[in-house]
């Protein structure tokens, strides 16, 4: 019963936490107060200067600001769906719909708190993150444990067919990741020059999330499906919901710097926006296919 408490308590506070941060955020798209900066770099970098947004770059915010209005208009609605789901009957499907969502919001918090210039909403970053990371802790935890409980019992928790067409999206994601993100990286060594976008920032957390940890979970997760596991199900859920949010994402993201008067070129959009939005629309096939096919305990 205190477990079932804590867990009410957290999904409300992350639901009121993230609709804070997300309005906000949403609240901070005004052109009109950019101001020129000197970076780390010794270059000159032109700076938002509005809302909570104001020390980022004019570059960036608008990035952010594409973030925080999908996660107000989808991941939250979504996230308070599920409590209320959850509050009416836990079962495995309850836990796995719970644990996709926290992660999407891990990611999102994750790129909050190390990726955004110190604003007023830090502290609310931080305890952003650490609730969403101690809740996808639990939830891991707690699938995992019904994997063990069903394997000791020679029982499957979960009946599920993984096709071929979902083997191939994990490689290929994992890949795209790469793909999409090395190059800059290994251009800017060869030529000993920082990023070309890392502007006022000393990293890029995106660099940082996809190839050390989403990409790596793909190929994680292939290897666990081919064997049958659980948990192979569980990460490939999780993947297919953030594909699909990412694939909102960016687009949204995309508007946002055009509203904003942001150049960018038709090569950039394609490796870098409608590529994803294409594996987006794989994902939510696969999803809908894999969770109508499947039946757990």
């Amino acid at each position: 019963m205190k477990e079932k408490k804590l867990y009410a308590i957290l999904n409300i506070s992350i639901i009121l936490l993230t609709l804070a941060i997300t309005i906000c955020g949403a609240a901070s798209f005004n052109t009109g107060r950019a101001f020129n900066a000197q970076n780390q770099y010794s270059e000159t970098i032109k700076m938002w200067g509005a809302g909570v947004y104001a020390r980022n770059s004019y570059f960036k915010a608008p990035i952010f600001i594409g973030s925080d209005l999908t996660v107000l208009l989808l991941v939250v609605p979504l996230l308070t769906l599920n409590f209320i789901k959850s509050l009416k009957a836990q079962n495995a499907e309850n836990y796995i719909e719970s644990f996709c969502i926290f992660c999407v919001l891990l990611y999102y918090s994750a790129s909050l708190a190390f990726g955004v210039s110190y604003n007023f909403l830090h502290l609310a970053y931080i305890g952003l993150f650490g609730m969403c990371f101690f809740t996808a802790c639990f939830l891991c935890a707690r699938l995992l444990a019904l994997q063990i409980q069903f394997e000791n019992r020679n029982e499957k928790i979960c009946s599920f067919e993984f096709s071929r067409g979902m083997n191939i999206f994990l490689i290929i994601s994992g890949l795209s990741l790469f793909a999409a993100w090395l190059p800059d990286i290994i251009s800017s060594l060869l030529q000993k020059k920082p990023l070309a976008l890392i502007e006022v920032y000393t990293t890029e957390i995106t660099y940082v999330l996809d190839m050390g940890i989403i990409s790596p979970l793909m190929f994680i997760t292939f290897a666990l499906v081919k064997r049958g596991k659980f948990m192979g199900y569980v990460f490939a859920r999780m993947i297919f919901k953030l594909c699909i949010i990412v694939g909102v994402m960016l687009p949204v993201q995309t508007v946002f710097q055009l509203l904003a008067g942001i150049f960018i070129p038709l090569p950039t959009l394609i490796s870098k926006v409608f590529i994803f939005v294409i594996l987006a629309l794989f994902a939510a096939i696969f999803e809908r296919r894999l969770k109508r096919q499947t039946k757990c305990a």
